[in-house]
């Protein structure tokens, strides 16, 4: 059910799954892959907080026919289905900062641009950007006031900023 995050254990469940529930994300994930176990945690902790939508995740090495038809050639990959349309995927962890230490808000943040989840937060800044460029920008100030240029010098301009 919803506010769960369940195994799909064959292909033909996975059809009556994306009918049944109007909002579905799915991680395809094999054993031995361990970025499959760190999207799980990750999942784990979003099924509970959307219960508007079905999470869940099926063995890709048990359906080879599902991940022909839907395309999937890397593990792990999430899918994205709303009203039983692909809404989007997830391919790896290049959407998600290209790093395994992503926040459960980054996930958060990239599946609601699906719309697969009700999502209050900016859709148009990543989470863990945010957080970096707050940090970034605080450095940066602080390294320019430390070089001494003063407010009074000639080319006061905004153009040459940057």
């Amino acid at each position: 059910g919803h506010g769960e995050y369940s195994e799909i254990p064959e292909e033909k469940e996975f059809f009556n799954v994306t009918k049944n529930s109007g909002n579905v994300v799915c991680h395809f994930y094999r054993d031995e892959t361990f970025r499959c176990k760190i999207l799980d945690k990750h999942m784990n902790l979003l099924a509970r907080k959307h219960i508007e939508t079905k999470f869940c995740k099926i063995n890709a090495e048990k359906c080879p026919f599902l991940c022909d038809r839907l395309k999937i050639k890397v593990i792990p990959t999430i899918i994205m289905i709303k009203d039983s349309k692909t809404r989007g995927y997830v391919v790896g962890f290049t959407d998600l900062g290209n790093t395994d230490e992503f926040s459960t808000e980054m996930l958060e943040w990239r599946l609601a641009q699906s719309e697969v989840i009700n999502y209050s937060g900016d859709l148009m800044t990543p989470p863990d950007q945010a957080k970096k460029a707050s940090k970034t920008n605080f450095v940066g100030k602080k390294v320019m006031r430390g070089k001494g240029k003063r407010r009074d010098d000639d080319d006061s301009s905004d153009d040459n900023d940057w």
